[in-house]
């Protein structure tokens, strides 16, 4: 699980300032056209590295269908994912967004059972269990005072988090070239964004500070992070580096806490010991036999 869980460890780092970048870029942009700029860059920043990687001819052999079934199968990790987590990041506190976002590992270890037929042993289970109650721990009491902004960005997360999870379980059941098939993903992600935005009649202009913004997460937390992220999970087990994934709201936080001055509350760190057992009781016994 070494190379697997270093790709996993990049992601998770780069991840863990989705929440900040974001809620700075939509202090002035929407969802949308944040999205449209940054998958852009994304799909240059992928582009650029197939061609000094060499993998340029495996896009130029690809037949139609090919290519298709490519951009179907991430578009729900490029598009669908960012426009439900960004509308979502937009109603609440960046932090609380981004954690309730998290139960997105829950629906990669689901979605491993439903679409790639996985076995859903006990180990798994109450894994998923304990995970999904730090999760909630850590959404608060906010979530629970019902007030209107609070539901639209909870159910808008939510749906995010079944987004990538149907993507984490389509990437890991067709085998094609990850680069190329999320190249061509982002630049699908941006003609859509740039179609909802001509038909929202959006016009914006931003400057040097938010160019900076908007690349940094197209090439790092976009191109970069979901690159790796879809080898681990190419190269382990679903379950397992989903799992590892729970520790990138906890780093969120820190960001949250130093750049956006949101407060972590006691309940962010009663979540995180739930979710850290979590962690372990899925990866504690890697090296024995598995059971049930």
């Amino acid at each position: 699980m070494r190379k697997s869980g270093f790709y996993a460890a990049v992601s998770i780092l780069l991840w863990s300032t989705i929440a900040t970048v974001s809620k700075l870029l939509l202090n002035t942009l929407n969802s949308f056209e944040v999205l449209m700029v940054s998958a852009a860059f994304a799909g240059i920043a992928l582009l650029i590295s197939i061609f000094i990687g060499g993998s340029f001819k495996n896009f130029k052999v690809l037949k139609l269908k090919d290519i298709a079934i490519m951009i179907l199968i991430g578009l729900p990790g490029t598009f669908f994912y960012n426009v439900f987590l960004y509308l979502g990041t937009d109603k609440m506190p960046a932090s609380q967004a981004f954690i309730i976002n998290y139960l997105w590992p829950i629906m990669s270890v689901i979605f491993g059972v439903l679409i790639l037929k996985e076995k859903m042993t006990r180990r798994k289970g109450i894994a998923i269990l304990i995970s999904f109650l730090g999760v909630m721990t850590l959404a608060g009491g906010d979530i629970l005072s019902f007030n209107r902004n609070s539901l639209l960005g909870t159910g808008l997360c939510i749906l995010a988090a079944i987004s990538y999870g149907v993507f984490t379980a389509l990437n890991k059941k067709f085998h094609y070239d990850k680069q190329i098939s999320l190249m061509l993903s982002f630049f699908a992600t941006a003609v859509l964004s740039l179609l909802v935005n001509a038909f929202m009649k959006s016009s914006f202009s931003f400057g040097l500070t938010e160019t900076a913004g908007l690349a940094y997460n197209g090439i790092f937390v976009l191109a970069i992070a979901t690159t790796t992220w879809a080898l681990a999970l190419d190269l382990g087990d679903t379950a397992k580096i989903s799992n590892l994934a729970y520790i990138t709201p906890f780093v969120s936080l820190i960001w949250t806490s130093l750049i956006l001055k949101e407060g972590i509350n006691p309940l962010s760190i009663l979540g995180l010991v739930i979710i850290v057992l979590g962690i372990f009781v899925q990866l504690g016994t890697s090296s024995k036999k598995k059971s049930g």
